[in-house]
């Protein structure tokens, strides 16, 4: 019914204040609408362009906000957006959210609803049209967003449109390869998006890649962070494949991102879920920085009230990416998605940076000292993380194991220490490594030193297990000869089966740590015997 009279407002029956009024009763009642009648999809349609030729007439502020918010409300649904996708209506939407190349600053701000709805408009469009996201690339929509974004700069009021602008440069860069290179490369997108991060925060710099820490600051209200967190998503588009920095510039550009991620991790929002997503979307860009540029996340601490100190180096930042770390293992679920950014992190961090490492090393692998206990059992994170080394997701598996191996310095001698060999063995194998020895990169000489309680139950310790276990029973002293003949040959035939069966397939180790079927292990061992031997 609402639909129908909708229909009719936009036709002129009832005047311009009847139309404010019948499209306020129609958005009141839509929404939280997002599922249509398939039956009303031709009158949708018409009533999106009705709505479109009223917009493209000067009307009042007022009946343009009503009119934007039925267009909102309706371009949640795919099928009623042939109307409005063509070059024409696209232009009329991004007239009303002031996008332009004009330097004029944004200063009525009796507009700014109308920009807003304009803008919510044009994300849902370009979400759910393919043609309309062809269509912004021909109207060069992300060169516009950027200049309305500096317009944005230094105006008050504004945080709605701010917001909203950077989910429209965000959708557009995920949406668009050729948008994210033209943000990178042409339109200046890593500083104008930086500077929007920036001001989202209100930073007060102390050095050149230092912000001050307020330690008693308040949190940030909801609309700073929702501006942070769109300005981090668009930023993570515009910064994939930026692992090498090929000038001092970039270099620059990278490490002040960084020390403004830094000051984010130690931010928090609202509401403890809110803050969860803004430290989950910094902890993402972060992974895309160029490694040796994330130095500025332990920067010399001056301040005495810091207490994670570290060789003098302020820590707070590198506690942070933990405690987020143990809180993503303790959810039990997503684990690709919500732990393996935090992990790949940490494990890049820990490799190239020293002092990172031996602080999380301390954390995560403190000097053994009750070792009574399978490394897998207990509450500790290092427990945490060797139950994620058998995991059933590979990446998730491979990713656990990665990061421990890397605060052991690569060394397998050291890993089995922590975890036992069965829980390593699925990374050495895979790493060449099942014979022992160490990993591909450098670490520096500095020894573990092991407690007197470890080194006294060292020899008793099950090295599948990596735990001391209690002395168990023979079952085979009590068997008569005749009895351990018979088990034996049982279990062959058993094995003989499921290799015959292809159940199973019997491996063996290469002088090198690799992998490879027995036979061929047998066939080298036999090989090598003979090259060896003494006969004339």
């Amino acid at each position: 019914m609402e639909l129908e009279t909708a229909l009719e407002a936009v036709r002129g029956r009832g005047g311009a204040e009847g139309l404010e009024r019948v499209l306020g009763r129609y958005n009141e009642k839509n929404r939280a609408t997002f599922k249509f009648d398939p039956a009303d999809e031709d009158k949708r349609k018409k009533l999106c362009e009705g709505i479109l030729n009223i917009l493209e007439k000067d009307t009042k502020t007022s009946c343009q906000v009503a009119c934007l918010e039925a267009l909102r409300i309706l371009s949640r649904d795919k099928k009623v957006l042939v109307p409005v996708t063509t070059k024409e209506n696209m232009q009329i939407l991004m007239r009303l959210a002031k996008l332009d190349m004009t330097e004029d600053s944004l200063e009525d701000v009796s507009n700014f609803p109308v920009i807003v709805e304009a803008l919510k408009c044009l994300c849902n469009i370009v979400f759910n049209s393919a043609i309309a996201q062809k269509l912004s690339l021909e109207l060069n929509l992300a060169a516009m967003l950027c200049n309305l974004l500096k317009k944005c700069k230094d105006q008050q009021f504004v945080d709605d449109i701010k917001c909203f602008d950077l989910r429209l440069l965000f959708l557009l860069s995920l949406l668009h390869t050729e948008i994210r290179s033209q943000l990178h490369h042409e339109l200046q997108g890593l500083q104008v998006l930086t500077q929007a991060l920036e001001s989202s925060f209100s930073i007060r710099w102390t050095d050149k890649y230092k912000a001050a820490e307020e330690h008693d600051g308040s949190p940030l209200s909801l609309q700073e962070t929702d501006c942070a967190i769109e300005a981090l998503k668009a930023l993570f588009n515009v910064t994939l494949d930026s692992w090498n920095v090929h000038s001092e510039n970039e270099s620059h550009q990278f490490r002040y991102m960084a020390a403004i991620l830094r000051h984010c991790l130690l931010t928090v929002g609202p509401t403890e879920d809110k803050t969860e997503e803004l430290h989950s979307n910094a902890i993402n860009l972060l992974s895309n920085i160029p490694v040796s540029c994330l130095d500025v996340l332990i920067n010399p601490s001056t301040q005495e009230e810091t207490v994670l100190k570290y060789n003098g180096m302020n820590m707070d930042a590198i506690q942070v990416l933990l405690d987020f770390m143990e809180k993503r293992i303790d959810k039990g679920s997503s684990y690709r998605e919500g732990l393996t950014p935090v992990l790949s992190l940490l494990t890049e961090c820990c490799r190239a940076h020293r002092n990172i490492r031996k602080f999380i090393k301390a954390q995560v692998l403190p000097p053994l000292r009750d070792v009574s206990n399978r490394p897998e059992v207990g509450t500790t994170v290092r427990n945490k993380l060797v139950r994620l080394m058998t995991h059933v997701d590979l990446g998730v598996k491979q990713i656990a194991a990665e990061f421990l191996f890397v605060l052991c310095k690569e060394r397998v001698d050291n890993l089995l220490k922590y975890t036992g060999y069965g829980n390593a063995a699925g990374l050495l194998a895979a790493r060449g490594l099942l014979a022992g020895g160490r990993g591909d990169h450098w670490y520096s000489d500095d020894e573990d030193t092991d407690t007197e309680e470890y080194k006294s139950a060292k020899p008793n310790i099950n090295l599948i297990t990596g735990h001391v276990e209690e002395p168990m029973p023979n079952p085979m002293d009590e068997m008569t000869e005749e009895q351990k003949e018979y088990e034996a040959m049982k279990l062959v035939n058993m094995f003989d089966k499921l290799s015959r069966d292809e159940v199973i397939k019997p491996m063996g180790v290469r002088p090198d740590g690799t992998m490879t079927p027995l036979e061929e292990t047998i066939c080298q061992y036999q090989t090598n015997e003979q090259d060896s031997s003494d006969s004339d």
